[in-house]
Parts: structure tokens; C-alpha cells; sequence
């Protein structure tokens, strides 16, 4: 068992969280073994004294191919050690056999987070903790460095859906058309619609229903800050109909939930209240 934070014992159950996920906010090296294996005795003491040196920022998981064949077929290790070096969810580097030190040195050092991913990081720190006014500026910085960085137009449309501003969330999503972004922006979208087209000051017309001029008003509450009140009003609109407007209010609070994440008590909470209305 390992003993450091740095250095983790991965399995196939926890293989998605642990390397995959954790890869998209730190470089994760895994180091496939099994007790046998000679060569890996030596390099698995190089990669351990590397991971807990603070001047290498990685994770280091340790896979026991013996007892996790499964990984091992998914990402076709034919002989071990091997090692493979994941970013953003993809394999980025690897190697098979044991190495010299310097060569495997060599290779960490690469993994090293770039300028733009420093600040990337430093951005989403505001995002998660709802600094969302410091989160847009970092963000609209990165953006002025790099006009092309698709992870700073998603989070910074995030910023800008939780201060109110619909519009040009918009159009940040409508320039995130990568793999690593267009499914979340796509998320997002209905709910930067409903935000956009609720925005203007003669949204209220004197012949509208009252359940449109409900969904309309909820809007407000939004921008306001006052989210509770803001998915009650969502949540009362459904009640009435289901499938208001082809079921855009539903694709509305999913939206909403995307900005909040899985794991915000709202989200939550309005997921099994949601749930409740629909089916």
C-alpha cells in the first residue's frame, strides 16, 4: 500500500475517478506493474521519488496489472513496466521498460503544466469557490492571450450565467466546438437562451399568459442572485406543464444544474424534485 498522497493504488473500479478525472486538474502517471516483474522494482522507486518531490506537480497511480487485467487490455499494455502519462482524460506521454533516472526525469518534466494551463487552473479556483466577478476577469484574460482557448470560453460563459448575462454566454458557447467542451456547452445552452431572451426591457407583454409571463419574470430571480426562489419559480411552471414550450423548461433547469454541478446541494435537491414532476 502506498503511503503519500502524491502516490495512490489504483484498480479498475477506481480507475475513471482517480486517474481520468483527477487528469483534467493535474498530470496522473501510471505506472503499470505486478510484484514479479524485476524491472519494475527499479523503476518504481524512481517514479515514487519524483511524485513526492514538490518540484514535480503529478499523481503517481500504481496499477497491479495481475489484479486489473481490464485496464491493462484498455490500454493495450503488452509488456511491464509501462508507463503512460494522462491530461485532460488521454494518454499524453509514455514509455515500456525500466529507464535511467535522468531519462525518466526527462520525461515528468514534460508533463509540466504550461502557462496557460497555470492560469487555468488559478481561474477555475474562482469559479468553484463563486467568485464568479474574479473568475470572469481571470478569464477574459486568458482569453486576451490566448483567443483560442476553448476551456476559458466555457468557464467564462459559466461566470457570466451566474451573474445573469445570457447574451454573451451565448456566444462564448457558440465558439466551443471541441471535444472537451462542446457537450458541456451544449448543456448549457438552453439555459443561456431562456437568460438571453428574457433580457430585454419589454419581455412582459400585456397578452401574454400567465404562465409565460411567470417563466418570464423567474428569469429576473436569476440575476438577481436569487437562485432557491429561481428554480421554484422553473419548478412551478412545470407543474402547470410539462412540456411547456416542447420542454424547454426542463432543458432549462438541466442547464442550471450543469452550472451548479453534480455535486452542489441545489442541484441535488431540484434533480429529485425534477424527477418527481416529470415521471
Amino acid at each position: 500500500m502506498t503511503s503519500h498522497e502524491n502516490i495512490i493504488d489504483v484498480t479498475e473500479a477506481s480507475f475513471e475517478f482517480d486517474v481520468i478525472q483527477r487528469s483534467y486538474e493535474i498530470p496522473v502517471v501510471v505506472d503499470f506493474w505486478a510484484p514479479w516483474c524485476a524491472p519494475c522494482r527499479t523503476l518504481g522507486p524512481i517514479l515514487e521519488g519524483l511524485a513526492v518531490d514538490p518540484a514535480y506537480e503529478f499523481i503517481l497511480a500504481k496499477i497491479n496489472v495481475d489484479d486489473n487485467p481490464g485496464i491493462s487490455i484498455r490500454f493495450q499494455v503488452q509488456g511491464i513496466p509501462a508507463v503512460k502519462a494522462f491530461r485532460d482524460g488521454i494518454v499524453a506521454a509514455e514509455f515500456v521498460g525500466a529507464q535511467p533516472a535522468a531519462k525518466v526525469v526527462e520525461f515528468v518534466k514534460k508533463l509540466a503544466p504550461s502557462p496557460v494551463e497555470n492560469a487555468l487552473r488559478e481561474a477555475k479556483s474562482m469559479l468553484v469557490t463563486r467568485h464568479w466577478k474574479e473568475a470572469e476577469a481571470a478569464y477574459r484574460d486568458i482569453l486576451d492571450e490566448y483567443p483560442t482557448e476553448t476551456k476559458a470560453m466555457i468557464n467564462l460563459a459559466c461566470a457570466l450565467l451566474a451573474r445573469g448575462e445570457g447574451c454573451e454566454a451565448v456566444e462564448f458557447l457558440k465558439k466551443c466546438e471541441d471535444d472537451q467542451t462542446f457537450v458541456r456547452a451544449e448543456r448549457l445552452r438552453p439555459f443561456a437562451n431562456y437568460l438571453c431572451e428574457t433580457s430585454s426591457n419589454d419581455f412582459l407583454a400585456d397578452d401574454l399568459p400567465p404562465i409565460e409571463i411567470q417563466y418570464r419574470q423567474t428569469a429576473r430571480l436569476f440575476e438577481r442572485g436569487n437562485l432557491e426562489a429561481a428554480l421554484d419559480g422553473l419548478m412551478d411552471v412545470l407543474r402547470q406543464d410539462k412540456r411547456y414550450r416542447n420542454g424547454e423548461v426542463k432543458r432549462v433547469l438541466l442547464g442550471i444544474f450543469e452550472l451548479l454541478g453534480d455535486e452542489d446541494p441545489l442541484t441535488q435537491s431540484y434533480r429529485r424534485e425534477l424527477a418527481s414532476v416529470l415521471y
